[in-house]
């Protein structure tokens, strides 16, 4: 009874890829609306109005939950011009409806509406209707809601991840959203903590290598890049390099004993994926680059800095 109520839930869903052209109606109606979305859910459908509210914010849409009920005793009035409604309703009849719609009407607040009934009062009151799929719910009375709120659900989800991906939304922005859970840690980006400007190790390839030593031992990471006028790193010297040559240093310029395709990182990278070259390559530091074309050092990461932020 179990599997087969999963595999009706799960045909459900497959149901729902044939998005139409309302979907796109209501991701352009949200990505181009002045104001914020406001999630409002009605009967069961309620339950999963905060967490839709939650992962549109975390994605980059701000959103806010509002209750169909208590919107009617005074929650309304958060809705503003320039917002958008997102209200969920199996039947579209909830109590409530009504005097809502009446409200957006009045302030010009668009309507989304997510309904398995296209005749309700939300279907035709709406700016843009998602109808939900003719399926059974998997209550055997078929009176609970079950399958309807998992396509309300899904459906919700998927609009907020195109317009994550609309708004070009990185892992960066991503965590900046979410620092309180342990899985952001895996979305922190180096730059959010890499050392920059001054404090670089950097020496131009023509230097000699008494004064890199004398960089290397002041800056303290163990390591030197060597670059050019416009900072495109050349190669790098670390200490363990400077170890094996102890015998005939005075002899060498620093060009003879760089590695001259280091490890680097480029702007963006994640800082569990700085920590996983570290480890894999038994190194301490890695250069930051703007881009893998032009090769500028804009900063550098240390294994402690990765680790002090949590990242393991």
């Amino acid at each position: 009874m179990g599997r087969q109520a999963i595999a009706t839930e799960a045909e459900a869903l497959w149901s729902l890829c044939d998005v139409d052209d309302a979907f796109v109606e209501a991701v352009k109606l949200i990505h181009d609306a002045r104001g914020r979305l406001l999630v409002l859910g009605a009967g069961q459908s309620a339950n999963i109005g905060p967490k839709l509210a939650t992962t549109f914010s975390a994605t980059g849409t701000p959103s806010c939950y509002l209750n169909a009920l208590e919107a009617l005793h005074g929650g309304i009035g958060v809705m503003v011009p320039g917002d958008v409604i997102l209200m969920l309703s199996r039947t579209g009849e909830a109590q409530g409806c009504g005097a809502i719609v009446r409200w957006a009407q009045m302030l010009g607040v668009s309507i989304i509406a997510i309904t398995a009934n296209q005749d309700s009062l939300l279907a035709r009151s709406a700016d843009v209707h998602l109808l939900l799929p003719a399926q059974p719910e998997i209550c055997p009375f078929g009176r609970t809601p079950t399958t309807s709120v998992t396509m309300m659900l899904v459906l919700g989800d998927a609009i907020a991840i195109t317009l994550l991906r609309l708004k070009n939304i990185t892992a960066t922005d991503l965590h900046r959203r979410i620092p309180g859970a342990s899985h952001g840690l895996d979305l922190l980006a180096v730059d959010e903590f890499m050392h920059r400007g001054d404090a670089l190790p950097l020496a131009r390839a023509d230097a000699s290598l008494d004064a890199v030593l004398d960089l290397m031992n002041e800056k303290g990471f163990g390591v030197v890049g060597l670059v050019n006028d416009t900072k495109r790193l050349l190669g790098v010297i670390t200490d363990g390099d400077v170890r094996r040559n102890a015998t005939n240093l005075a002899s060498l310029r620093p060009e003879e004993i760089m590695t001259k395709r280091p490890r680097t990182l480029v702007s963006g990278a994640l800082a569990r994926d700085a920590l996983g070259t570290m480890s894999q390559s038994r190194i301490t530091s890695l250069f930051v680059l703007a881009d893998m074309i032009g090769g500028q050092v804009i900063g550098l990461v240390h294994i402690h800095d990765v680790l002090r932020h949590g990242v393991a």
